[in-house]
């Protein structure tokens, strides 16, 4: 309450921050632990201005703070030191004044510090310097001034800062304040031509440097100009690069995808949704990728802070998220480049009949289940900063090699809508998949994905769209109004894909019924997190495979009628579904 008493809220975003509030953890932009501590402040491009509370530093538990693209003033609180528990802070994009808190130093858990296009001023803290934990540290473009220290951040920037001066040429200009002083007694004549001497060093060295950075300008300006010629040359088909040196992620020139995809050739498209279209390619040594070429025709995001979202998407690692394999940026395409699953998604198997079998048995639907469910509590609860997907659907939990479920286009939906205008009502997602909340006011929260991964589940079960499925058993309308017509009416065989042909285990069946209908009640509050979903998830299919190895009784016929899960793969026939929301509302 501190924290808003200081800030300006003229977009009203921090309207439900309420002193009466019986759980503050509902509030919008705040996120706690399981222990309701707040452990996460995501305030980014709200539209605030005012001051940092230096009350801040009473959130002991807090992780992630993320202030960017604001219009906040002032010092940045040194009370900020005492979260000993912070792991990530972006500030940058603001008009933070004065110098950077030595406290910050402090911090010994802190991998990612952005404070770069604000006007702090000062020299940089040694303390921070120092931090040999930081993947990032970003403190360009403010005033920040005097000799330069040795940064231990695996990754830095500090351009921008005209009056930075390199430390070792400081000591060489201006003399070694550790050097022994001249002695008083000595012969004059001697300081004399010590003085001379020191004075001609220090030309020559001036002159030296002067001339160097001269030539720099030189080589870089004939660099511009001669890209900038190619590129008028060329034309539009070849586009400029922006270079940027990400580290575990590779970039690609958009002539590179291009050769790839044979011109982004339709014969190459492999899926297409809300975030843009997907081609099949090959890249070096005839590897096979898929190339998303992203739509977002306004551009909104600047190149460098689009480089440092994909960069954050590209640190989540898991084996149940599709991982990023590289990118590409010019100034007119964005392209995320991953590996190429030849499994497809799992709506391409569920609406593909294998031959006389469904492409997806009973168990593998399960264990599709969990292993989507694992990915999505890895975004919510392990990483940092925690992700969320705001767009779970069958369509985007692909299948490996294996048929292990793996989860696509996680965070594309926050990395799209950094808008310029601070409005944060950008719906992105699929209708009938999107919660209610989300819906109607744009705020997006983990239990929007909880919503999400219920309406998975029915799809699982079903086989159907999640809306106005085609094969006649559900009219035009939701899914779920469907199922909670026959779970009221104890008919949920009715539910059960038809091509499994009855092979199912009713006890199952009926967890995950019940489990879709808490997952996708219309309070969020209510919904369980996922980490309790997939604790029950896990229990029954660890049961189920207990039962089948011990070969018991009491396990239906959907063990007998379950096909090998090393089946040929085929290549899938995806298909495109419509009713796409991928702009602003």
């Amino acid at each position: 309450m501190a924290m808003k008493r200081e800030m300006r809220d003229e977009l009203n975003v921090m309207n439900g921050w309420d002193i009466n509030s019986v759980d503050p953890c509902t509030w919008n932009m705040v996120a706690c632990s399981s222990e309701a501590f707040v452990v996460s402040l995501e305030m980014a491009s709200t539209g605030l201005s005012g001051m940092l509370s230096p009350s801040i530093g009473n959130l002991s538990h807090l992780r992630t703070l993320l202030l960017q693209n604001n219009e906040l003033s002032g010092p940045i609180p040194p009370e900020i030191g005492q979260l000993s528990e912070l792991k990530t802070v972006d500030l940058s994009g603001n008009h933070f004044n004065g110098e950077i808190p030595s406290s910050l130093g402090l911090l010994s858990h802190l991998s990612y510090l952005r404070l770069s296009r604000n006007k702090l001023s000062g020299q940089i803290p040694k303390l921070v310097a120092e931090l040999s934990g930081l993947s990032f540290l970003d403190l360009s473009f403010n005033n920040l001034s005097g000799p330069t220290p040795k940064i231990q951040a695996k990754g830095y920037s500090i351009t921008g800062n005209r009056f930075l001066c390199n430390a070792s040429a400081m000591q060489i200009c201006l003399g070694d304040p550790n050097s022994a002083p001249v002695n008083d007694t000595g012969d004059l004549s001697s300081k004399v031509k010590e003085h001379h001497h020191r004075w001609a060093l220090s030309v020559a060295i001036g002159i030296s440097c002067t001339f160097l950075v001269l030539v720099t300008l030189l080589v870089f300006w004939a660099h511009w100009f001669r890209s900038r010629l190619l590129y008028t040359s060329y034309g539009k088909s070849v586009q400029q690069n922006y270079e940027f040196d990400v580290g575990h992620l590779k970039r690609f020139s958009f002539r590179e995808l291009q050769n790839a995809t044979s011109n982004f050739s339709t014969r190459n498209i492999i899926g297409e949704g809300g975030f843009g279209v997907v081609y099949k390619g090959y890249v070096s040594n005839r590897r096979v990728v898929a190339v998303k070429r992203l739509k977002d025709p306004n551009f909104s995001t600047g190149e460098v802070q689009f480089q440092t979202e994909v960069e954050m998407i590209g640190l989540a690692v898991h084996r149940n998220l599709l991982r990023l394999y590289g990118f590409c940026i010019t100034p007119h395409e964005r392209l995320l480049v991953y590996p190429y699953l030849p499994n497809g998604s799992v709506a391409d198997r569920l609406r593909d009949i294998c031959r006389e079998k469904p492409s997806l048995d009973w168990y593998r639907r399960m264990h599709i289940a969990v292993g989507a469910a694992r990915g999505l509590v890895y975004l919510h609860e392990q990483c940092n900063p925690r992700i969320i997907h705001r767009d779970v659907k069958a369509a985007n939990i692909l299948l490996d090699e294996s048929f292990e479920a793996v989860v696509g286009d996680f965070g594309l939906a926050k990395l799209l809508d950094q808008r310029d205008s601070h409005v944060t009502t950008a719906v992105r997602g699929t209708v009938g998949h999107i919660a209610p909340e989300y819906l109607s006011t744009g705020q997006s929260s983990e239990k929007t994905d909880v919503f999400g991964f219920g309406i998975l589940l029915l799809e699982l079960v079903t086989g159907q769209k999640a809306l106005d499925a085609s094969n006649g058993q559900v009219q035009k309308g939701m899914i779920l109004d469907w199922v909670r017509t026959l779970h009221e009416e104890q008919r949920l065989e009715v539910l059960v894909d038809r091509d499994l042909k009855g092979c199912f285990d009713s006890m199952e069946l009926e967890m995950a019924v019940e489990l879709a209908l808490q997952c996708t009640r219309s309070n969020p509050s209510l919904r369980p997190k996922m980490s309790q979903v997939l604790k029950i998830l896990e229990g029954h299919v660890a049961q189920f495979e207990a039962e089948e190895t011990q070969g018991g009784t009491n396990v239906s016929d959907a063990r007998t009628c379950s096909f090998s899960r090393s089946d040929v793969h085929e290549e899938p026939s995806f298909t495109i579904e419509a009713m796409e929301l991928s702009g602003p509302r």
